[in-house]
């Protein structure tokens, strides 16, 4: 079992930023790969950034240039940089943490509010 605890949402003014965290209770060196989905209401749960155990980085269109998801193995935890915040960027964002292909495990969720 892998609890993940989010943090950092907000609301701020379109072209703002706000740093998500993603802190982990397992050593992320044993997770295959953690990203970043959101969802608005009303629509479904979409990938926005996501990070392999190798680095490897994938992000949606809507926010390459300006979100980027790093990680902190020494605090097992997990970023995602937001900046340039857009309206259409307003959702709930859920940390998802891949162990197998068969076992996930998802945060609780934290707002994120933009105005315009």
């Amino acid at each position: 079992q892998v609890q993940l605890v989010e943090s950092g949402g907000g609301s701020v003014q379109a072209g703002g930023s706000l740093r998500l965290s993603c802190a982990a209770s397992a050593n992320i060196f044993s997770i295959n790969a953690m990203g970043w989905y959101r969802q608005a209401p009303g629509k479904q749960r979409d990938l926005v950034a996501a990070i392999t155990s190798f680095g490897i980085t994938n992000y949606a269109d809507s926010v390459k240039g300006r979100f980027g998801i790093s990680r902190d193995y020494a605090k097992n935890t997990v970023y995602l940089q937001m900046n340039s915040l857009k309206p259409e960027d307003t959702a709930v964002y859920y940390c998802n943490a891949v162990l197998t292909s068969t076992t996930a495990y998802w945060g609780q969720g934290t707002q994120v509010t933009v105005s315009s």
